[in-house]
C-alpha cells in the first residue's frame, strides 16, 4: 500500500479541507460506476478510499504521521534498535542479570525470571500488537453522513433527485412518502469501502424540508390563508385557493367569518400508506379602503343587476 499522502496527491501539511477535496475528486474519477470496463480503476478507487480512511480521520492521521500505524491502518512493530549495544543507544549497557535477580530469589530464580519476565515485559505487548494486525478480520466500512433539502412540491410529487455523497458517488434518491423534516434515511452499502473484505458502510441521509411561504406544515396536512373580499364573505361566492398542484376555486357560503377554515381533502402531503393529507384553507376577510368604496361598488352592482333584468 502506497503512502496515503502520495495516493491523494497532497502534502503532509495539507489542511483537512484540502484532503477532503482531493479525495472527492479522485473518488469521482475512479468510481466503478464510471469505469465499468476498467479493472484498474476499481483498484485505484479502493486505494483512494483506504488513503482517506487514514488521512480523513484526525486520530489515524496523527498515528500514521508518528509511525504508529502503516498505510493500511495496521499497528507497526517499532523494534528495539541498538539492543546489543548498537550505535543508537537502545539497551546498550543494560544489566539484564541484575534485573532478573531483582525479580526472584537466588541465581536460579534470576535466570528463570530473565526468560519469563524481562522478555515478556519488553516484547510481549509489541508482539501481541503485531500479531493482532496480522490477524485483522473483515471490518465493515465507515458510514457517511449527507443532507438533502427538498421542497414541498418535490415531496408531493415523490420526485427523483440526484445526490453526490461524501465518497464522491452520485446516486438517485426518490423522496419517500411521509417524509418529515429532520428524518434520517439509511442508504445501505453507500458508505466507505470495508476493510479486509468487509462490506461497505452506509450513507445516513438527513432530509430537510425547504421553507415555503405559501403553506404551513401540520403533519401530512397543509395550512394556507385565503383572502376573501367583504362582499364575498357576506353574500357568498367563489374563492381561489392555492394548492401544491395549482390554484382551485372553492365556493364559500354567505356570512363566512374571518378565520373560518375549510378542508380540501387529499390536497396535502403523501403519507406512508399511500393516502394524502388535506389542505386547510383559513379565510381572511380583506376590508375595503373606505366605506365610500363599499357604497360605490354596491351601487354599481345594483345598476348592473337592473340593466340585466330590465
Amino acid at each position: 500500500m502506497r503512502n496515503p499522502y502520495d495516493v491523494l496527491g497532497v502534502s503532509r501539511t495539507a489542511a483537512e479541507a484540502e484532503i477532503k477535496k482531493a479525495f472527492r475528486k479522485l473518488a469521482k474519477t475512479y468510481h466503478p460506476d464510471r469505469n465499468k470496463n476498467d479493472a484498474k480503476a476499481k483498484d485505484r478507487f479502493a486505494e483512494v478510499n483506504q488513503a482517506y480512511e487514514i488521512l480523513g480521520d484526525a486520530k489515524k492521521r496523527a498515528e500514521f504521521d508518528r509511525g504508529a500505524i502503516d498505510a493500511e491502518g495496521k499497528p507497526r512493530f517499532q523494534g528495539f534498535e541498538g539492543f546489543a549495544g548498537g550505535p543508537r543507544g537502545g539497551f546498550s549497557g543494560f544489566d539484564f542479570e541484575s534485573m532478573a535477580r531483582g525479580r526472584g530469589t537466588g541465581a536460579g530464580a534470576g535466570a528463570g525470571g530473565f526468560g519469563e519476565d524481562i522478555f515478556s515485559q519488553l516484547f510481549g505487548e509489541a508482539f501481541r500488537s503485531a500479531g493482532a494486525g496480522a490477524r485483522t478480520t473483515a471490518q465493515k466500512g465507515d458510514d457517511v453522513a449527507a443532507e438533502l433539502t427538498v421542497t414541498l412540491d418535490q415531496v408531493a410529487s415523490e420526485a427523483k433527485l440526484r445526490l453526490v455523497l461524501p465518497t464522491g458517488r452520485e446516486v438517485d434518491v426518490v423522496v419517500p412518502k411521509g417524509v418529515t423534516d429532520g428524518q434520517v434515511i439509511r442508504l445501505r452499502g453507500l458508505g466507505h469501502l470495508g476493510r479486509g473484505g468487509g462490506e461497505p458502510g452506509d450513507a445516513l441521509l438527513t432530509i430537510r424540508l425547504a421553507p415555503d411561504s405559501r403553506f404551513q406544515i401540520d403533519g401530512a396536512d397543509l395550512r394556507v390563508t385565503a383572502e376573501v373580499s367583504l362582499e364575498d364573505a357576506v353574500l357568498g361566492g367563489p374563492v381561489r385557493i392555492q394548492t401544491l398542484t395549482g390554484a382551485v376555486e372553492m365556493k364559500i357560503p354567505p356570512m363566512t367569518s374571518s378565520g373560518r377554515t375549510f378542508r380540501l381533502r387529499g390536497k396535502g402531503l403523501p403519507r406512508k400508506d399511500g393516502t394524502r393529507g388535506d389542505l386547510l384553507a383559513t379565510m381572511a376577510i380583506v376590508l375595503p379602503a373606505s366605506a365610500d368604496e363599499v357604497l360605490l361598488d354596491y351601487a354599481r352592482k345594483r345598476r348592473g343587476a337592473r340593466a340585466t333584468t330590465g
